[in-house]
């Protein structure tokens, strides 16, 4: 149940004529009177000699027990308070109540005999607006401060007692949602979403991997929208702000939003600490001199993005609190990345990942910039790499780059869940299932093909290889064997050993650095350790059919060859857990 404090207002009798007309497409249905300040109040919507001047008017008189020039200009106070899509029908009795403890316990009438006069109205099923005027009956102000949180703390009370979906509670760091004129605008305007959302994600894409000032605002430009700076007499840089060239108000004019009103981190001062440790970086200004890396292809993007996000789990899982909370921004600035350059067939599960993956990204928890450099140079290279096929090597590193994010984002949510952030872990719950969902769709090619591969052994080296995985993972082994992917991690063993690594190293390696319990298929996990930690090309199609392939009994003892090239003690990297 979510009650909403809207802008304050100045006309009662106009929001009245809203509330009980059609709406803006004519989806008010049936406008009435739940429950008012007296419980004897006019109802223009059922009592047929009632209008709503006459409500208005009731609810407006203790404003004449004041002077004119001490009557408050924006007098009127709206709430509205919304069920859960999933909820009940609640009846108007319940609607009744839910409105008398919102009032209450928002202070505007505190049950002391004196409260502000009030009117609850429903025109529609799942919620009602509450209409008061902020004067009480004795001519003093009401004591409203934070009603906003207090109506929050009362609505989780409700939920509980009437067995509705419960809401987690939030802590200030989530962005400002659209307002409900915001919504109706972009209804009559055929936008999906409202402008504020739009610019939202703009903005976010536009900061992912950027190294400046200059850039960013660059980007914003590239992106189409308006841009208006704001400086100080001295010139430097203090903020900005941003349109949709095409969102304009009743007079034709751009309507322009803060960067900090579209999310707390999109601030100008926000967006600079981002880069602020980098190396080159101006602390005064800013400016920032981008790291140089040479070009770089959307496969090579995808392959140190795996890398980077797994060194980032071990941040999250057992970093200091501010590291960890800036490879939890970055990690969402990946996934932006990621989003932005994807192709067709997971584009729309990873963008739905990066818009969730947002409400994760901010906490009280303050970031300490620099250490996620790594992780946000992925960002920026998955950019300049630009758009990858999604088939291949550019479609195989995709599937290696989701199953390694998956993990980073599921950790997250444990780190979330760890400090009771309980929006920010259901928000990064969230995002893990559309990675669950993208790494379907991007990893069936890959693994088919290797799974084919596998079935192209010869009987006697799979044969060999069961023995070897018995004696290497006797816990795991049989559960392996009677996976359908042990056949693309049999090609993978063999792929590693004819590349001069030792399998039972690195099998070792890769169980023993984290737990498979939580995996769907632990083949498939070991699948992509594997690959990813010998630097085999994701996509088994480029692999000559006629290359010889030894059978891991006959390798050379694990202290005599070389393990991984460029690998780290105790380093891992994650698989598909899904």
């Amino acid at each position: 149940m979510i009650p909403q404090i809207h802008e304050q207002g100045s006309h009662t009798p106009g929001l009245l004529y809203y509330l009980y007309g059609k709406g803006t497409h004519e989806e008010h249905v049936d406008p009435h009177l739940v429950a008012s300040f007296d419980g004897m109040s006019p109802d223009p919507g059922r009592d047929a000699t009632a209008t709503k001047k006459d409500l208005a008017q009731l609810l407006d008189q203790p404003l004449y027990l004041l002077a004119a020039d001490q009557r408050p200009d924006k007098h009127v106070w709206h709430c509205s308070v919304r069920a859960a899509p999933d909820d009940p029908i609640l009846t108007d009795e319940q609607w009744a109540d839910i409105a008398r403890r919102i009032v209450a316990a928002t202070g505007i009438d505190p049950n002391d005999g004196a409260g502000c006069r009030w009117a609850a109205v429903r025109h529609a099923d799942d919620h009602i607006h509450i209409v008061a005027t902020l004067v009480r009956e004795d001519g003093r102000r009401p004591d409203h401060h934070r009603s906003g949180k207090r109506a929050q703390a009362e609505a989780r009370l409700i939920e509980k007692e009437l067995g509705l979906h419960q809401v987690a509670p939030g802590d200030g760091t989530a962005a400002q949602r659209p307002t409900s004129a915001e919504r109706h605008k972009a209804k009559r305007q055929g936008r999906e979403r409202t402008a504020r959302e739009e610019l939202r994600e703009t903005v976010r894409r536009a900061v992912t991997g950027a190294a400046s000032d200059e850039e960013f605002f660059d980007r914003l430009a590239a992106a189409g929208l308006l841009v208006r700076k704001r400086a100080a007499p001295s010139g430097d840089l203090l903020g900005y702000k941003v349109a949709l060239p095409d969102d304009v108000n009743k007079d034709g004019e751009p309507v322009f939003y803060p960067g900090a009103r579209l999310a707390p981190d999109l601030s100008l001062p926000r967006i600079r600490e981002r880069w602020s440790g980098e190396a080159g970086t101006d602390q005064t200004s800013g400016q920032a001199d981008a790291v140089p890396t040479g070009p770089t292809s959307p496969a090579a993007a995808r392959r140190a993005t795996a890398s980077a996000a797994w060194q980032a789990v071990l941040v999250v899982e057992h970093g200091d609190d501010g590291d960890a909370a800036a490879h939890i921004a970055a990690a969402g600035e990946v996934l932006d990345a990621l989003a932005k350059t994807s192709a067709a067939h997971t584009r729309r599960e990873l963008r739905d990942a990066a818009t969730a993956f947002e409400r994760a990204s901010r906490s009280h928890v303050r970031a300490v910039r620099g250490h996620d450099r790594a992780l946000r140079q992925t960002a920026r290279d998955l950019v300049r790499g630009g758009p990858a096929l999604g088939r291949g090597e550019d479609g195989a590193t995709t599937a290696m780059a989701i199953d390694m994010l998956f993990f980073l984002v599921t950790a997250t949510a444990h780190w979330h869940a760890r400090k009771d952030h309980a929006q920010q872990a259901e928000a990064a719950a969230r995002a893990a299932e559309h990675l669950r969902t993208a790494y379907q769709e991007s990893a069936a090619q890959p693994l088919g093909v290797l799974y084919q591969r596998g079935r192209r052994l010869s009987r006697p080296a799979l044969q060999r290889q069961a023995v070897f995985l018995r004696e290497t993972l006797p816990d795991l082994a049989e559960q392996i064997l009677a996976e359908p992917g042990w056949y693309a991690l049999a090609a993978t063993i063999a792929e590693a050993d004819a590349a001069g690594h030792a399998p039972a190293a690195l099998l070792a390696d890769a169980v023993g650095s984290r737990e498979l319990d939580t995996a769907d298929s632990v083949s498939d996990v070991l699948v992509w350790r594997l690959r990813l930690r010998t630097d085999l090309p994701a996509d088994a199609t480029g692999i000559p059919k006629s290359r010889t392939v030894r059978s891991p009994a006959t390798v050379r003892p694990a202290s005599s060859r070389t393990t991984t090239a460029g690998s780290h003690a105790g380093e891992e990297t994650p698989g598909n857990t899904r």
